[in-house]
């Protein structure tokens, strides 16, 4: 029993039907991979951002202090001079 032009015709349609199927599937994925890369870079972005103000933070309070010690180093001069 060969086959019949029409079912030539209908099996390329099926596999024709199939391979957009899969390149439909193939492109969302790749979509989604996409919002997720784009997701992950806005976290990472967020967090150094977080990290920055944070260094900051730490970098203005360790100036802060080391200001206090050398107007306390100052006035342990002075009054050291004073005495004197």
């Amino acid at each position: 029993m060969s086959l019949e032009q029409k079912d030539l015709e209908l099996i390329e349609q099926i596999i024709y039907k199939n391979g957009d199927d899969v390149a439909v599937s193939i492109s969302r994925s790749f979509e989604r991979l996409e919002e997720r890369i784009d997701a992950v870079e806005s976290r990472l972005y967020s967090r150094l951002s977080e990290l920055e103000d944070v260094v900051e933070g730490s970098r203005q309070n360790i100036s802060d202090t080391l200001g206090d010690i050398r107007i306390e180093i100052r006035e342990i001069s002075f009054s050291n001079i004073e005495k004197d």
